[in-house]
């Protein structure tokens, strides 16, 4: 018996793949490149962006024809697009040879389910409004020499056009002990050279749960254990990084001088919209003092453009931005409605052609900026 799995999105996605690959493995499949022989076909949905929920239902359409070959053949469908109750209710009716939906919260429980479809006949479909953590859940490793650990769930940020906080839930902080114990367990095979810690907001570990101590706190400790490793983190929101968490980051060789910074935007006027909670002066006092302490340090961010309401004075400020923080990487995306998020209703929405002719000139300004610092 051969299991497939398809995954869309982040990090946080591709970790939790590696969770329902062991889950899958402890039944007694095993992985198959090749969907064409799976039996057990695992879609690992995002719902970030629009065109990742559009793939994702065009990849699901074309397994008809290949269930209709096979009727033994078992899909799931999970993840944040499937958390969505109206996505997951129109899924369940328009894809009427799809077996089981979940969304993010009874991953859990998917050995169950799986057990329950083959004995019973009926399809499944399963939403539940929040979860609690898992321990118990263990990972086949899939990402070579790096190894994902997560140490916290959900979001409380509310960023007006991101639908996280709602399929992800509120923030739930790992126990420190936990983590810390998974890392030995990492360090102890020898397999692995990164370990990346994984969140929403990594910045935000232990504000639900202030016994399990700081971010800051939690990277020492990591730094504390012995071995051969590199550390890195993701992703970091500049309202909640703090002085302490620059100290720590500079003073250990383990953690790696990198950092994926999201902007978002230049404009305190887009910024507010956003709901992002820091202005740009506050975000480049940030980079100046990681500069101060790291002056090697490899920044990277996330950009949106055509964000309702930017203007070019709004744009050309997120431009200046860039050209004074010179990025290692950008990722520029156009920004795009998500149901039921706060920025889905709001007034000013920018039309499609603006929107490419922004992301295309900061694209070619990061290139611009390359250059010049391959120059030097």
């Amino acid at each position: 018996m051969y299991y497939h799995i398809v995954t869309y999105g982040c990090q946080m996605n591709v970790h939790e793949s590696e969770k329902i690959a062991q889950i899958l493995e402890d039944m007694g499949y095993t992985e198959t490149k090749q969907r064409e022989n799976a039996d057990i076909i695992v879609f690992n949905t995002c719902a970030i962006r629009e065109g990742a929920e559009d793939r994702a239902f065009g990849n699901i359409g074309a397994l008809k024809q290949q269930k209709r070959k096979n009727k033994n053949l078992l899909i799931v469908v999970c993840g944040c697009m499937t958390q969505q109750k109206d996505v997951q209710e129109k899924m369940y009716k328009t894809f009427p040879f799809v077996d089981i939906i979940l969304g993010t919260h009874n991953l859990y429980n998917l050995k169950t389910l799986i057990n329950r479809k083959i004995k019973d006949r009926k399809r499944i479909c399963e939403y539940e409004e929040s979860g609690d953590l898992h321990e118990e859940l263990v990972a086949k490793r899939t990402s070579g020499d790096n190894a994902w650990v997560n140490i916290m769930y959900g979001c409380n940020n509310f960023c007006t056009y991101c639908i996280v906080p709602y399929v992800r839930g509120r923030e739930k902080s790992r126990k420190k002990i936990d983590i810390l114990n998974e890392i030995k367990e990492i360090i102890a095979t020898k397999s692995y050279k990164t370990i990346t810690l994984l969140g929403q907001n990594v910045n935000s570990y232990g504000n639900d749960d202030t016994s399990q101590g700081s971010f800051s706190e939690l990277l020492q400790d990591i730094c504390n254990i012995d071995g051969d490793f590199k550390l890195t983190f993701m992703t970091s929101h500049p309202k909640d990084l703090s002085d302490d968490l620059i100290d720590v980051m500079s003073k250990n060789d383990k953690i790696s001088k990198e950092l994926h910074l999201p902007v978002q935007s230049g404009s305190d006027k887009i910024l507010k919209a956003m709901n992002r909670n820091y202005t740009a002066s506050h975000y480049l006092t940030i980079v100046k003092k990681l500069r101060e302490k790291m002056p090697n340090i490899r920044l990277t961010t996330d950009i949106i453009v055509g964000f309702p309401g930017e203007t070019e004075q709004d744009f050309e400020a997120t431009c200046n931005l860039v050209k004074e923080v010179k990025y290692d990487g950008i990722f520029a995306f156009m920004y795009s409605k998500r149901k039921g998020t706060v920025a889905e209703k709001m007034d000013n929405q920018i039309d499609d052609e603006t929107k490419h002719k922004r992301v295309n000139y900061l694209l070619n300004l990061e290139k611009e900026i390359k250059a010049q610092k391959e120059k030097i």
